[in-house]
């Protein structure tokens, strides 16, 4: 039987802005985490990433408000807590989380071993100081960082020893789920690898026992994921194993988006380079019919009729397209002759 460390049903969250007018920037996500699995959640910039990351640890202020929906990790459901409640017992324990910029997510005039203490004391008022050093120092060890970084300033450290930091300090209490919001951005190639890498060993050692990865390069999930979910205008549009993902994307915006990039995989460097066309649509108020309808070069009228649910095939594979994966198949053979 596998254990399904994140069940998530129906999440609706929006933006309210100024002038009081609603933006559904995660409109009813559902998806799910086995216990020891890893799921890439692609898509360009204001498809939703890192709104659905934020919805997903059950923490929300204005302007992001919790519509609907479900979020349960481990059993246990953090969806309509207070935040109070969250904060004690759902942040850092239950979700970790790894902001985008993580980098600039320190306060520059504390010193590295005060974060440590209050996210431990902010769960364990009572817990020894000395205690917290030593178990702090064993997992920057382990992370390959030294115990002095601890009683240094985040200035004082380079860009991959800020990332690497922030990765030691919010899996401190080894969280059931941890999100990874474009933990590799603004990282030079070398940085990448070590963070990627210190993820991985992360969750072998059992230390996080799922994790969510976020990022707009589809291809970079093939080599860090199990699962990839493609994200477009608030909605999931396709999931899949990460090989199917990067080697056969059916909807037409994941193919879209792997030939938008030069990708080195083997098996992918025939496929031809172009751009999507357009830009996604106003969340303020969203199509009818497919979200994508504007930008799709295989659109057809009643594309743009009645909302489009989510459709199995395979066995296990998602997506959400008018066209049937036949159908679809046989245009992308057309195109690529």
């Amino acid at each position: 039987m596998s254990n399904k460390i994140l069940q998530v049903k129906g999440l609706t969250t929006k933006y309210v802005t100024r002038f009081h007018e609603d933006v559904y920037a995660v409109d009813h996500v559902s998806l799910e985490i086995e216990e020891g699995k890893s799921l890439g959640i692609a898509g360009e910039s204001g498809c939703g990433k890192s709104t659905l990351a934020l919805s997903l640890m059950g923490y929300y202020f204005p302007p992001l408000h919790y519509i609907s929906g479900e979020i349960m990790v481990d059993g246990k459901n953090i969806s309509g807590m207070k935040p109070d409640d969250v904060r004690k017992s759902v942040l850092g324990t239950e979700i970790a989380y790894i902001p985008q910029a993580a980098m600039n997510a320190l306060n520059p005039t504390r010193r590295i071993r005060r974060f440590v203490e209050d996210v431990i004391l902010a769960h364990d008022p009572k817990a020894d100081k000395k205690q917290i050093s030593e178990m702090a120092e064993a997992r920057f060890a382990e992370l390959g960082l030294p115990a002095s970084v601890l009683d240094r300033h985040p200035v004082e450290l380079s860009g991959g020893m800020k990332q690497r930091t922030v990765i030691a300090i919010s899996t401190i209490l080894k969280p059931k789920v941890l999100i990874a919001d474009e933990p590799s951005s603004a990282l030079d190639v070398t940085s990448q690898k070590m963070v990627i890498k210190m993820l991985r060993d992360l969750m072998e050692k059992g230390y996080i026992r799922a994790m969510i990865f976020i990022t707009h390069e589809l291809p970079l999930l093939y080599n860090v994921t199990d699962d990839i979910m493609v994200m477009y205008a608030g909605q999931i549009v396709e999931r899949g194993t990460a090989k199917q993902m990067v080697f056969d994307p059916i909807h037409p915006y994941s193919r879209g988006l792997m030939h938008s990039i030069i990708v080195p995989e083997a098996g992918t460097r025939g496929h031809k380079l172009s751009a999507i066309p357009g830009t996604p649509p106003n969340l303020k108020n969203p199509p009818q019919g497919c979200r994508f309808a504007d930008r799709c070069q295989y659109v057809v009228p009643q594309c743009r009729v009645s909302p489009i649910p989510m459709i199995t095939f395979d066995g296990t594979r998602t997506y959400r397209c008018g066209h049937s994966v036949a159908h679809l198949r046989e245009v992308y053979s057309h195109d690529d002759a």
